[in-house]
């Protein structure tokens, strides 16, 4: 068996690449190296396990048409994650999360690829109205980012439709664990390092959202695309994330708990009227995630617990 991984080299693409060496596939990492780091999967390469091909996924050629050949499955996490610049630079957001989707699809489609698991995102549901958001909730995203992970998914629902590609979109809640390099965790822990007195928070601390471990993560997708090959369907859409959610302000206290500090002096940054942490930002987010849990799957933490071996692990490393 062959997989292709996309971003494979990232956080949570090198966590899904050591899933499938786990499970005895072949891997082909996709990636050019930008957010992802070769220390992440250096160990597979060594062994053997893994080839990796420093590409970029804008530009399709020959060799980027040649890495999907014989591939049985295609995982597709490589994308620009950052929601506040797709804002201020949209083309970026465009040309990395889009056209690259659209290339990746190509390769499929000209390699006779059989699967495609995205990653997409919460965002495309932007200011849900309904609180657990289901998977069948109107998508009004309220940023570029969150623009850019739904026309993705209507690509991947084009082609399974028309070229007959078995397709999962996910739409990942807030994914933390070991290898991540950004994210709230990230920031506190870097503006604390510096002064360990204050604490610069953006918003009002009242933004409120779901958190998953990246391990929960790779066993739901695991389920959700052993449910598609089961069934009859071509294309589905799941929601992974958690069953409860935990504020930003409970998370700076989660930090400086774990990094052992007192006295702290919280400065609160809101960039819009409502409290949002910056322009696009969804302040409310917590994913209805039944339809997973049907098929028997159920996250082993919760938020708080989730974010606190992140912070853990963060902590050892900065």
């Amino acid at each position: 068996m062959k997989a292709v991984v996309t971003g494979g080299a990232g956080f949570i693409g090198s966590h899904v690449t050591e899933y499938l060496v786990i499970k005895g596939f072949e891997v082909v990492v996709v990636d050019n190296l930008s957010s992802g780091s070769l220390e992440n999967i250096n160990h597979l390469i060594k062994n053997g396990k893994v080839k990796l091909l420093i590409k970029d996924l804008k530009i399709f050629d020959d060799e980027l048409r040649n890495a999907f050949n014989e591939a049985d499955t295609v995982y597709h996490f490589a994308a620009n994650p950052e929601v506040r610049v797709s804002m201020t630079e949209p083309r970026t957001h465009f040309e990395e999360n889009v056209l690259v989707t659209f290339n990746v699809l190509e390769g499929c489609r000209l390699n006779d690829v059989k699967e495609v698991v995205f990653a997409s995102s919460s965002t495309v549901y932007g200011d849900a109205q309904v609180f657990p958001t289901p998977e069948d909730h109107p998508t009004k995203p309220i940023s570029v980012y969150g623009v850019s992970k739904l026309m993705s998914e209507n690509l991947l629902a084009g082609y399974s439709d028309i070229y007959g590609i078995r397709a999962l979109s996910l739409r990942f809640a807030n994914i933390v664990g070991p290898r991540q390099t950004h994210g709230v965790i990230v920031d506190f822990i870097s503006k604390l390092r510096r002064n360990p007195k204050k604490l610069e928070i953006l918003g009002d601390g009242t933004q409120k959202k779901s958190y998953l471990h990246v391990i929960d993560l790779i066993e739901g997708m695991h389920i959700a695309l052993e449910h598609l090959r089961k069934s009859s369907a071509r294309y589905e859409v799941y929601n992974i994330g958690n069953t409860d959610w935990i504020s930003v302000k409970e998370i700076a206290d989660l930090v400086v708990e774990e990094l052992g500090l007192n006295n702290v002096e919280y400065v609160f940054k809101p960039a819009t009227q409502d409290g949002r942490g910056w322009l696009g930002d969804v302040k409310f987010m917590l994913l209805d995630v039944r339809k997973l849990m049907s098929l028997g799957w159920r996250p082993k933490l919760s938020s708080k617990e989730a974010l606190r071996e992140a912070i853990k692990w963060v902590k050892r490393r900065s």
